[in-house]
């Protein structure tokens, strides 16, 4: 009597024991869950402050509080990353973005349903998370070109991306790990486009819902409008009056031009001043720096800054055997060849040397490569003989050339003081040349995911390889493109997933389900799975969720002699549902800093709409996976 009450007092105290490391794994989830709708401290502190507490408790080790910086999902994201970054800067997330912009016309509406679909697309066949990463820039140029809040358009995207998930078989991992489990116990896996009517259905009601539910998004576009705003070519234009101030010509085949230098024809005597020439080299067009013992060529393009609007630029063309070509689309001075060539602000400063002297004196072509097309002066520009007028302290001069010579004249010289760059200089594409060459690269990537050669992990890693082998990124840019915040905050939450599991309470909470649910109807336990699914899905992956789950869900359909494909389906996706918090995926931790959204704007929009898909789920799956 007294050996049994000894043990029975011992298994008590040991599962006392394990019953208070649940609880302690519980209260510290619990705080922070509060720090992150309290939001303060920052998302990516509370991860830090997370996986310096959780060892404290005596379930998992340090070096497994730290697993998540060598788990290959985390690499895989952080080089993702960089793969969006070869895409911004080839143009080729900007001509996407521009793409959707046009065929939207601006109309937020039309934005937001052509956003999301083209998210969804493209994620049934890729990663959710890599097509966030790569449309991330793509959603903050659409908000550039119309003026909407990025907020309106992150959280579409992020759910459009979830939503991904339930298109294909492919589109996510939890889908293949229900189906291994489905094949394991004996049935036949699911096809590559069973889940597919799900999804469509899901897609339609999330478009329909965000076209809602955004009026309820932050506006965070009033934050953005306070901050000084950066000049643009069209501010100046306007300022210095460049309007028609710039003409293009094409050199003729009979053109007087041809055999001569730059210095044996000077242009500036005929009223016009040479800024560039566009030459085809190699079945492509270059732009060049003019210098004084150029040559001229056949077909090439010049343009030509003209100060005088008295100046008859037929006569010239006739004179010398050249075209002259009409600017497209009513472009403003040097616009539509910002990619090349650019303008500058800079002040005369006290001790400058070109204090006194005139424009042509100070000799700045000469010296910088750089033109000097415009003179102002206390509230005004000086509009007619500004270059032969002398500079005085504090004048203003706006000058043009090569954004090359723009940036080293800021480090070379002490005559002038360079004011903000304008805005067109932020969106110069460092590697535009190679867009075909980060497209393919992109497509060799997806394929090899879609076939699986490789692991995601090593195929992102030699495509971001390849991209820095045909120079679209470097070094540095790929350091910068990674977003360490939201990194640090998923590796600082999955230590979690390690120390429910071990204590016990991943399997509580599966074990009360199947005594919940018993004899019930089949929706009901279908309900149920997609409702615990969810919820674990807050706390832990959502591929950790469907190991969990995938088991559990056949085994029910199994004890109530049902056919196990429509519980699976449940599992399946309830997994890809976790629209309810900023942590509950990765695909919307990514948007919570671009979208400047707090942790209850996940709540306020995702809880409704995760009630609602599973409403959806729970009358659809008995119409298309009979019992």
């Amino acid at each position: 009597m007294t050996q049994i009450t000894i043990g029975d007092t011992a298994t008590d105290l040991a599962d006392s024991g394990f019953n208070f490391k649940l609880v302690l794994v519980l209260a510290l989830l619990a705080i922070a869950i509060a720090m992150f709708v309290k939001n303060k401290p920052r998302m990516d502190a509370v991860g830090i402050i997370m996986i310096a507490a959780l060892p404290f408790t005596g379930i998992i080790t340090v070096e497994e509080t730290l697993i998540g910086f060598s788990d290959p999902n985390i690499v895989l994201i952080a080089v993702l990353f960089v793969m969006g970054e070869g895409l911004v800067r080839t143009g080729v997330a900007r001509n996407v973005g521009d793409w959707i912009n046009q065929k939207a016309g601006g109309n937020e509406t039309k934005l937001l349903v052509l956003l999301m679909l083209a998210v969804a697309g493209l994620g049934s066949v890729m990663s959710s998370t890599a097509i966030v990463a790569i449309f991330i820039p793509v959603v903050f140029r659409i908000c550039s070109n119309t003026g909407i809040s990025p907020s309106h358009l992150m959280m579409p995207m992020s759910f459009a991306a979830l939503i991904s998930g339930m298109l294909t078989l492919i589109s996510t991992a939890p889908n293949l790990v229900v189906n291994s489990e489905l094949m394991r116990q004996g049935e036949n896996g699911l096809g590559f486009f069973t889940i597919t009517p799900f999804g469509l259905a899901i897609l339609a009601l999330g478009v329909v819902y965000m076209l809602f539910a955004r009026k309820w998004l932050p506006d965070n576009s009033s934050k953005s409008v306070k901050k000084k705003r950066k000049p643009t070519f069209k501010d100046w234009i306007e300022k210095y009056d460049l309007i028609n101030r710039e003409y293009r010509v094409k050199v003729l085949p009979d053109s007087l031009l041809l055999g001569y230098k730059i210095n044996e024809l000077d242009l500036k005597y005929e009223g016009f001043k040479l800024l560039a020439v566009e030459r085809k080299d190699a079945n492509k067009q270059v732009f060049i720096r003019p210098t004084k013992i150029m040559d001229f060529q056949v077909d090439d393009i010049l343009f030509l800054d003209v100060r005088n609007h008295e100046i008859d630029l037929k006569t010239f063309a006739e004179k010398y055997g050249v075209e002259k070509i009409n600017l497209s689309g009513g472009k403003g001075y040097l616009t539509s060849i910002s990619q090349e060539l650019g303008m500058i602000e800079a002040i005369i400063p006290a001790e400058s040397d070109f204090v006194g002297k005139t424009v042509k004196e100070a000799r700045l072509r000469s010296e910088s490569g750089l033109t000097v097309i415009g003179l102002w002066r206390g509230d005004h520009a000086i509009l007619e003989g500004f270059l032969e007028k002398e500079l005085n302290v504090g004048d203003t001069i706006l000058i043009a050339g090569f954004w090359e010579d723009i940036k080293r004249i800021g480090q070379e010289t002490d005559e002038l003081v360079l004011l903000n760059l304008p805005i067109e200089f932020e969106e110069v594409l460092p590697a535009a040349d190679k867009a075909m060459h980060a497209v393919v690269i992109l497509g060799l990537v997806v394929l090899t995911m879609i076939t699986g050669i490789l692991p995601n992990v090593h195929a992102v890693i030699l495509g971001c390889l390849a991209m820095g082998l045909f120079r679209i990124i470097d070094m540095n840019s790929a350091y910068n493109s990674i977003s360490w915040k939201s990194l640090v905050l998923i590796v600082g939450m999955m230590p979690f997933s390690i120390a429910l599991q071990r204590t016990g309470g991943v399997e509580m909470a599966a074990d009360g389900l199947i005594n919940l649910v018993g004899e019930s109807a089949p929706w009901v336990a279908i309900a149920s799975l997609f409702f615990i699914t969810a919820v674990l899905g807050l706390f832990i992956s959502n591929t950790a969720t469907a190991v969990l789950m995938a088991p559990i869900a056949i085994k029910m359909a199994y004890d109530l002699e049902l056919s196990p494909y429509p519980f699976a389906m449940a599992v399946i996706l309830a997994a890809s549902s976790a629209f309810m918090t900023p942590v509950s995926s990765p695909v919307n931790t990514l948007v919570v800093a671009p979208g400047g959204y707090k942790f209850g704007d996940f709540v306020k929009i995702g809880v409704p709409f995760t009630i609602i898909v599973m409403i959806i789920a729970v009358f659809l799956i008995p119409l298309i996976l009979p019992f």
